[in-house]
This record gives structure tokens, sequence and C-alpha cells, in this order.
């Protein structure tokens, strides 16, 4: 898999997921998709977000089918450097604490590159997550573009069909 349908690298018993996305879009526009909440909204689900590092976060993730408090994450945002760099810790009930790093950079006067990762998950956990995160990337892009984001679990379950991991 490329690193834009994502890859996990494992170290010892933890896995970080990266993902590289180009995105046509200036790299304010992708930041305030990213870091607004009512954007966030539009493509992850409910989000809380104090802007500024040692800030809170807060989320309960659209898409899987597990009761609200099974999808919630939080965690204090570690890196706030708009509109280039977002990382938070993920503390979620289902799966290891881990962080989550956005970066933005300029490719281009009208495009960003976007590197994703999730770091500290379990090797079998990262696995789970490869596809979701996926689906969420691709409901990012469409929310960009506006159009309307796929299903998650529709289009979760189309990239683990197409090869994804598990």
């Amino acid at each position: 898999m490329s690193e834009r349908d994502g890859r996990i690298v494992v170290d010892g018993d933890r896995a970080v997921l990266r993902f590289e996305r180009r995105l046509p879009f200036p790299v304010d526009v992708v930041w305030a998709a990213i870091t607004d909440p009512a954007q966030r909204r539009e493509w992850f689900g409910e989000t809380t977000i104090e802007p500024r590092e040692g800030g809170v976060i807060d989320m309960v993730a659209d898409g899987p089918p597990l009761p609200p408090e099974r999808k919630r994450m939080t965690g204090r945002i570690l890196v706030w450097d708009p509109p280039h760099v977002f990382e938070h810790e993920w503390r979620q009930p289902i799966v290891e604490d881990g962080t989550v790093r956005y970066e933005l950079a300029a490719d281009g006067p009208d495009a960003t590159l976007l590197r994703f990762s999730h770091r500290g998950l379990g090797v079998r956990n990262a696995g789970g997550f490869l596809g979701g995160t996926h689906a969420y990337l691709d409901r990012l892009e469409a929310h960009l573009a506006g159009e309307e984001p796929p299903d998650w679990t529709t289009r979760r379950l189309e990239v683990l069909n197409a090869g994804g991991t598990p």
C-alpha cells in the first residue's frame, strides 16, 4: 500500500499508522477543516477543541457502530502551530493511548501535503484502525471539495475489500 492509502510501521509491540495525501486546497483551508469544530463535525464527528498547546480535545466519531462512550476520544493538545502542525493525545476506551499528528505543508500555490500519523497503537489495533482512518481521510477530502462525505462504514469496507488490513 502507498502512503496515500496508509501503512503500518511496527516497532516492537507498538505500531504507527502513516498517511500522506496531496490535497488540492491551500494550507489554511485544510488547517480550518481539521481544527475548526464545526468543520470537523462534517467529516469526523462532534468535536470540541481548545485551540492552544495544553488545550483539550474531545471527539465522538461518527461512523463506527459502537456506543458513544466507546467512540469518545479525549486528550491534550501537544503541538498547536497554525497552520502547520496539530498534534494531540488519543485516549479512547477501545485502544491503547496514543498520539495523532497532522502536518501540513504547501505543495504549490493551491495545494497541501498532509502527513498524518497515529502513534502508540498496539499492532493488532493498528490493523483495525487502518481502514477506518483511511475512510476518515476520504471524508475530509470530500468535505474540502464541497461534496457529501462517503458513509464511513461503507468506505471502510471498500478499503478492506481492496486489500487493506482488517
